[in-house]
């Protein structure tokens, strides 16, 4: 047997001689510090629609809106479990809201967004102004502003639709502000907060290409539009895939944007809508920006391969989905679809970090 180099045996001392001092030697973890190519943790994970409804129909029996302040079941990444996180950087669930309920307000540091997945009826309120809730809408909450949803629908046992529960994807960047320990949250003293200004006040001044002559950003670096409605996404989309080429990896695909900068709608996410015609066969394509996908309409397949794996999603309506930075992504549709996505592109931006490829 041989005995142990000397070398050797004065680095073993040298570590255990700093270990005291809260030191460690950056050369053994160099290569996972400073890596060749990006080595996330998390892995794709597909929410089957059809699975998870069930368990948020038990949760609205199981605790109000009111107590639960926020009746949600947070898609946690399989390898991020316990850590409320899609992503690193990002957070996602399914909220669910019945008629007669209010969540109450209050605000936060985080930035989120909602993107309506079933049903009609609810509202959203933001800064003292309401807006309806529809399947496909996308609709902002912007840092540090009062918010509060409701559903002023008769019950569930009325025939009509306004009766139904409402589910929405909540996307936040929750880990991201965790990270930089820049939390901040308050509670409104009152469940609902005054509305003082008309539904689509917003968007009238801001959703037409144009803008009021004197104003300020009324939300920083957020769109003073909270409110986009999928009617309006849906007829681009529409119109472009009929009368403009179709690109061989993302089909036709358009990002959401803040008016008064023409960059995206948060600071820290941005978010997409994008249309897969019938019998579209996507290129590979990956980026450093981990996306959370929700299906608005149609069925499809993602092909998602990273870490020497490979993953096959087939997904149908309202079905969740995320694909981690760094992981190569193929997307087709035999019939066509519609996708909304989200992801923390905005921040690998103005760092100078984002990096995409196109196979």
């Amino acid at each position: 047997m041989n005995a142990p180099h000397p070398t050797a045996l004065l680095r073993e001392q040298l570590y255990r001689d700093i270990d005291p001092l809260n030191l460690t030697p950056l050369w053994e973890v160099l290569h996972a510090l400073v890596p060749q190519q990006p080595t996330s943790p998390c892995v794709p994970g597909l929410w089957k629609y059809e699975e998870v409804r069930p368990f948020l129909m038990r949760a609205g029996e199981a605790i109000t809106a009111e107590e639960a302040v926020r009746r949600v079941l947070i898609l946690e990444n399989p390898a991020l479990r316990g850590q409320s996180a899609i992503t690193q950087s990002l957070y996602a669930g399914l909220q669910l809201i019945l008629p007669g309920e209010i969540a109450p307000s209050h605000r936060h540091t985080q930035s989120a967004l909602r993107f309506i997945v079933e049903g009609s009826g609810a509202y959203t309120a933001v800064d003292g102004e309401r807006t309806s809730m529809r399947p496909g809408d996308f609709i902002i909450t912007p840092s540090w502003t009062w918010h509060d949803h409701g559903h002023e629908g008769p019950a569930m046992s009325d025939a009509s639709t306004s009766g139904e529960p409402v589910v929405w994807l909540d996307g936040l960047d929750i880990p991201m502000i965790r990270f930089l320990d820049a939390g901040f949250a308050e509670n409104n003293t009152s469940k609902s907060q005054t509305v003082s200004r008309a539904e689509g006040t917003s968007y009238a001044r801001y959703g037409h290409n144009m803008a009021p002559v004197r104003h300020d950003a009324p939300f920083g670096g957020t769109s003073p539009i909270f409110s986009y409605p999928y009617e309006r996404s849906r007829e681009a989309l529409e119109r472009l895939e009929r009368d403009a080429p179709v690109d061989a990896w993302d089909g036709v695909k358009l990002r959401y944007l803040n008016p008064l900068t023409g960059g995206s709608p948060m600071p820290t996410m941005a978010t997409f809508m994008q249309k897969l015609p019938a019998g579209f066969d996507g290129k590979g394509w990956r980026q450093t920006d981990g996306a959370v996908y929700s299906v608005v309409e149609g069925q499809g397949r993602a092909v998602i391969e990273g870490g020497g794996r490979s993953w096959t999603f087939e997904f149908a309506p309202r079905d969740h989905f995320v694909v981690p930075s760094w992981h190569t992504t193929r997307l087709s549709s035999e019939n066509g679809c519609v996708l909304f996505s989200f992801s923390d592109r905005p921040v690998h931006q103005a760092l100078g970090i984002h990096h995409e490829e196109r196979l």
